[in-house]
């Protein structure tokens, strides 16, 4: 094979046969084809994209680059969530505790900040001490114990995604349907998992700027998964504000410790994670309708079930379990400042988009794959949409470790909120769902 030779003929729009993709990604993984060819063909995939056949070649020749972990061991349903991300999305850390505390085993392997979005794997470093790079046997072992573990890929497990994957972060390749769903469903289908829910994103903040193009992601892949033996289902869900009213890794954690000791409830937050882990939890026979799973998963938080769940998986994976209930033994940035708002009526906007590039300047994301992250910075205290509020209000505090780096955050940040005199119109925060 002649890589040149297959970079052009999917930039020519021709259909790849499943040997060439295979072959073109092996030869990846194993060095032979440089990054520079790779990122070609990223490229050359994000604008001829490619058919189902060629998706399901790509998932699946991504999956066995690596090893499939063995759950046999685990007794309880294993079923697991993903989200497309976004800005402020932080419901895979309150969501794993939950559903593990409602008798669901959540074998999760989660990635770091892509673009603008921040990474699961990112939060939890904030925690002092706790460790993501597991063993598989450590990985099962923490499931045993306490029904959930949150690491991430191993050498073993997808490594052709592992590369691909901070590959694209950088070459402006992310939004792409077919790269997007090989990426996680390769990483979904290695952790042994039954089922899957799929929380993919549309807006502002999201890979997707449109409701088709969510569901398009969302058809795709739904439709790998089903081939592939496994139940799933996939929510689209509102991502043109941030998720929550914190957007950076220790200031994330804190809001969702608040969360999983019931705190929150009503806003979109909990509205989004308690949507997602109740359709794990019908997918996983624990209960038999939407209704059921909710009296289950708000008990579980009222009891401080869920919380204590967290907390055991912290301690398993070497985090100190006592900033999760000292929040100030967790990262804290040296300048906090507040930005008011510059006149009076309701929030018509608050922009994810603008919201997330401020955290990314902060230092709370990466803008090359070597760089460091500032888990202390970010924002907090995030207005929501549809509030009323006054000339001088706070819409939304800025945490910042660098002063000249809060000046770029401040003009990000006002450019995000938009007050109008009147009301916006109102938006669904869970557009559909899509699955049997």
């Amino acid at each position: 094979m002649v890589p040149q030779w297959i970079i052009e003929k999917k930039r020519d729009g021709q259909v790849l046969e499943a040997d060439e993709i295979r072959d073109f990604i092996q030869g990846y993984t194993a060095g032979r084809i440089p990054d520079y060819q790779m990122a070609a063909m990223a490229m050359a995939i994000y604008f001829k994209g490619m058919t189902p056949a060629e998706i399901a070649a790509l998932t699946d020749t991504m999956l066995h680059t690596g090893d499939v972990i063995d759950t046999s061991a685990i007794s309880l349903p294993k079923v697991d969530k993903h989200s497309t991300g976004g800005i402020g999305d932080k419901v895979s850390i309150v969501l794993a505790p939950l559903a593990a505390a409602a008798g669901v085993a959540v074998p999760m392997i989660s990635g770091r900040g892509l673009g603008i979005t921040g990474g699961t794997l990112d939060k939890l470093a904030s925690i002092p001490g706790f460790r993501t790079d597991l063993t598989e046997k450590r990985f099962i072992e923490i499931i045993q114990a306490c029904g959930f573990s949150m690491m991430g890929q191993t050498g073993d497990v997808a490594p052709a995604d592992k590369k691909l994957y901070a590959l694209r972060d950088v070459t402006a390749t992310v939004p792409s349907i077919p790269l997007i769903t090989a990426s996680i469903m390769c990483k979904k289908l290695a952790e042994g998992i039954d089922s899957l829910v799929l929380d993919v994103k549309w807006g502002t903040g999201a890979f997707m700027k449109s409701v088709a193009a969510a569901r398009e992601l969302a058809e795709s892949m739904v439709r790998v998964g089903e081939a592939m033996g496994k139940n799933i289902t996939a929510f689209i869900t509102s991502m043109n504000q941030p998720l929550g009213q914190a957007v950076g890794n220790s200031l994330e954690i804190i809001e969702s410790m608040e969360c999983l000791q019931g705190q929150h409830l009503d806003g979109d937050l909990m509205q989004v994670t308690l949507r997602l882990t109740a359709e794990m939890l019908q997918l996983a026979g624990k209960a038999s309708s939407e209704a059921e799973a909710n009296d289950i998963l708000l008990g579980l938080l009222r009891s401080g079930a869920a919380f204590e769940c967290f907390k055991k998986m912290t301690a398993l994976q070497g985090g100190d379990p006592s900033a999760l209930d000292d929040f100030s033994k967790l990262p804290t940035a040296s300048i906090v400042h507040d930005y008011v708002a510059p006149a009076s009526g309701i929030l018509a906007r608050v922009d994810a988009d603008g919201i997330g590039r401020a955290s990314l300047v902060l230092g709370g994301g990466r803008q090359k794959t070597d760089d460091g992250i500032d888990f202390a910075v970010g924002l907090s205290n995030l207005a929501k949409v549809g509030q009323t509020v006054s000339k001088g209000d706070r819409l939304a505090t800025i945490h910042a470790n660098d002063p000249g780096k809060l000046d770029q955050a401040l003009a990000y940040v006002r450019d995000a909120f938009a007050i109008a005199d009147a009301p916006a119109p109102a938006e669904p925060l869970v557009v559909e769902r899509i699955g049997r």
